[in-house]
Parts: C-alpha cells; sequence; structure tokens
C-alpha cells in the first residue's frame, strides 16, 4: 500500500472494507469519483487518477470560465490566479473537452501542451479512444507533438515523452483526411486560405489551419 500503510489502515482512511478494497486493488470493482477524489487526497496522487466523464459541449460563455477553473486546479501557471470551483477533473477530460469547443480563446489553446505534458506518465488510452469516438484525433494530435517538442528538450521526462510519442504515433496512422481547425471554426474564407499557405509542418502533418507554432505555447516549455 501507499506510504506504508496496512489494508486496514487504507481502508479506514478511504471509509470502505478491507474486502471491498481487495476488489478494487484486484480490478474486481470500478472506481467511483467520490473513492477517487479521498484516494488522490489521502495518497497525494496526480488528479489523472480521477475516473474521466465524457459530457456534451458546454455553451462557449460557460465553457470558458469551467476550462479555466480546471487549468488551475490541475496547476496550470497561467491560471494561477483562479479559485477552482466545484469538483476536479481529470486532466485528460479537460483537455477532451477543450477540443470539443468549435471556438477557444487562445489562452486555454495555449494551456493544453503544458496538460499533456504535466501528466503524460498516465494511461493516454481513453483519450485516444474518446478523442477518435468524437473526431477530434487530429486535434488531439496537433497538441501532442507541441507537448513531445518540448518534452524533447528535456531528459528527465525521457519516458513521458515516450508516451506521447506512442501516442503521437498512433493518432497519426487514425488521422482523418478532412481539413479541420484547432478549435478556430469561426474563421473567415479569407483566413483559411493564407493558413493553408502559411500553416506550419506540424499543422500540415494533422490537416489543421491554425497559426499555433511551437514558439507561441509559453508554459509548456516549463512542464
Amino acid at each position: 500500500m501507499q506510504h506504508g500503510w496496512t489494508q486496514q489502515t487504507s481502508s479506514r482512511r478511504l471509509g470502505v472494507s478491507q474486502s471491498y478494497l481487495s476488489m478494487l486493488e484486484a480490478g474486481e470493482r470500478q472506481l467511483t469519483r467520490r473513492l477517487a477524489k479521498k484516494m488522490m487526497d489521502s495518497y497525494r496522487l496526480p488528479p489523472t487518477v480521477l475516473p474521466p466523464v465524457v459530457k456534451s459541449p458546454a455553451r462557449p460563455r460557460s465553457a470558458v470560465r469551467r476550462l479555466a477553473e480546471d487549468l488551475a486546479a490541475v496547476g496550470y501557471p497561467g491560471f494561477a490566479y483562479l479559485k477552482s470551483r466545484g469538483r476536479r477533473r481529470n486532466p485528460y477530460e479537460v483537455v477532451l473537452t477543450a477540443l470539443a469547443q468549435p471556438n477557444l480563446e487562445a489562452r486555454l489553446v495555449e494551456a493544453l501542451p503544458w496538460l499533456l505534458a504535466r501528466y503524460a506518465d498516465s494511461d493516454t488510452r481513453w483519450l485516444e479512444d474518446h478523442a477518435k469516438i468524437q473526431g477530434l484525433q487530429n486535434r488531439l494530435g496537433f497538441v501532442v507533438t507541441m507537448a513531445r517538442h518540448f518534452g524533447e528538450k528535456k531528459p528527465r521526462r525521457e519516458d513521458e515523452t515516450q508516451v506521447l510519442a506512442q501516442l503521437e504515433e498512433r493518432l497519426y496512422r487514425d488521422r482523418l483526411a478532412r481539413e479541420d481547425t484547432l478549435c478556430q471554426e469561426s474563421m473567415t474564407p479569407a483566413e483559411r486560405r493564407w493558413l493553408r499557405r502559411n500553416r506550419s509542418p506540424e499543422a500540415r502533418k494533422w490537416n489543421l489551419l491554425t497559426h499555433w507554432m511551437p514558439e507561441h505555447f509559453r508554459y509548456a516549455q516549463e512542464a
């Protein structure tokens, strides 16, 4: 057990029976969000232990406010001044919610590579599967490419960078042929034409019309 606790101590701190805890450890019971939150607090685990939940995209204004608070809750320095309200969410859930928005503020887009670079040591299969279900693999692939770009510059993050590289490869195999944007669907036809000619190699790789380049992601360099 974590922290050298016995199963008896752990079950008492989590408020469950020892038999139930044994079934959780054996994968015979599903971890609830409430219990995951207790485990995260008791064991000082990262928020990636929280079961992610997929919801329909929120209305633009509420989505922006909620995403900013979610980013603050998982430690994103760009929103350190905000107080998080409500439940803390799995970082992968936050990424997917953001990428599902038709239009997203630049300050929120900027946070996404940081989020993946910061929590790349977790299982990415859920994120990959649900991105494909929603047709978001090109958007996610671009963000993964950006996160990997910064991870490669930090030898101490070699394992996380490998996770990102493998995720990037899997997403690329299922890349969509249709053209998309990085949450900028309201751009004008003139902007689209300009970006087709002037977008970065990374954006071209993922069939995205976007002006974003590695140097634009300030905080990802610090993840």
